[in-house]
């Protein structure tokens, strides 16, 4: 299946350009110092992005999933602070979706329009020191009490945390209860007992902070509880469909400003004197990041048209996961290549790209664990 885009979904798209434009100043520089711009989401909250997928009355646009997933590529494209992009869909998937999905209408009144108009940023909390992809070894606590509950315990590798405001949290509530003693929370971080860790350093996707966050018996009310009790497995699994289709279509829309970006070089740059195009190493090499583009493209939306239709995406999700985040790294090593010593300086943006990517294929399920979830499917046998 192909996706062709309507003349509403091309305007919103291209209505991107000038904010775009304006968040790109200083990206490089901005990146050496690791630092979140206030200043670029500021921007980004004019455009009215941040509430694509929610409805018109929290403030949002009401759009489907596969408009929302359209317009973000048009973001990657135009828009070269990776973090902030990674942060943006942190914020949208980690706090919008499970709030405009499983929330409350009151929880949904008091806290969706600010998701919406990005006025609080928000994050989720789901792994933890010891248990990192296996979600259901998470070991931090909710205890009842009267009025709500108490939280214990500590997440790590947590994006957005330095500068959230409300967290999403994922805590155990029946210690044998299996994907049924999950549970999920909404807690603003200025709460009694919720602390955030010094930002941890990590090797790409700079701008976008992480930390550890701690729960030192946090006390949460009742009425901020999304879902129900034992729902948290299943909004993370409805969560995580999200992520994985809106933060790599968002590569999807980098890699095609990758293609176009080596196409222009391999016209303009000469050597020996001819444009390095017209070598057919160069030639190949930039053949195969558009293949690997439109692969990861393919996959992306194929999946997103049968999630909108209730199909099941199991094995589509981990393919789509997979393909789009190891074009995004591959991609990107091929660019580097394309230009030659100036792709390795900082100044052209392309080494960074190489770090950014190199964590697509860990975050959202490594792609290791997307080739075993495959190969589950083909029912092969287990060890």
């Amino acid at each position: 299946m192909v996706f062709t885009c309507t003349e509403e979904q091309r305007e919103l798209r291209d209505g991107l350009a000038p904010f775009c434009e304006t968040i790109n100043e200083g990206h490089i520089e901005r990146d050496a110092r690791a630092e979140f711009s206030h200043d670029a989401w500021k921007t980004l909250r004019g455009s009215g992005i941040l509430g694509l997928p929610f409805g018109e009355e929290w403030g949002g646009l009401g759009q489907d999933l596969v408009t929302t997933m359209f317009v973000l590529e048009g973001l990657g494209q135009g828009c070269r602070d990776g973090g902030l992009l990674f942060s943006t869909t942190t914020h949208i998937v980690s706090t919008g979706v499970p709030l405009a999905r499983f929330g409350s209408r009151e929880l949904k009144d008091r806290y969706l329009p600010a998701v919406c108009d990005g006025s609080l940023i928000g994050a989720h909390a789901i792994s933890e020191p010891g248990s990192g992809s296996d979600a259901l070894a998470m070991r931090t606590t909710a205890k009842k009490v009267d009025g709500g509950w108490v939280l214990s315990g500590s997440k790590t590798f947590i994006s957005n945390a330095p500068i959230a405001d409300v967290v999403v949290v994922y805590a155990r509530t029946d210690p044998a209860g299996g994907p049924l003693g999950i549970t999920t929370f909404l807690v603003d971080t200025s709460s009694l007992g919720f602390s955030v860790g010094q930002p941890i350093a990590k090797m790409g996707l700079k701008t976008s902070p992480m930390a550890e966050i701690y729960l030192d018996d946090c006390f949460v009310p009742d009425g901020n509880v999304i879902g129900r009790r034992g729902m948290g497995f299943l909004i993370l699994d409805h969560v995580m469909k999200w992520e994985i289709l809106l933060s790599f279509v968002i590569n999807t829309g980098e890699m095609q400003h990758r293609v176009e970006r080596c196409v222009e070089y391999a016209n303009e740059r000469h050597q020996f004197g001819r444009p390095i195009g017209a070598n057919q190493s160069v030639q190949n090499r930039i053949v195969d990041m558009k293949i690997a583009t439109e692969s990861a493209r393919k996959w992306l939306y194929d999946t997103a048209e049968k999630l909108q239709r209730g199909e099941t995406i199991t094995t589509d999700l981990a393919i789509a996961k997979l393909v789009a985040s190891e074009a995004n790294l591959s991609t990107s090593i091929a660019a580097v290549n394309v230009f030659g010593g100036n792709g390795y300086m900082a100044e052209y943006g392309l080494e960074k790209d190489v770090r950014n990517a190199v964590g697509g294929t860990i975050y959202s399920g490594t792609s290791d664990i997307q080739r075993s979830r495959i190969a589950a499917m083909l029912k092969l046998p287990t060890s």
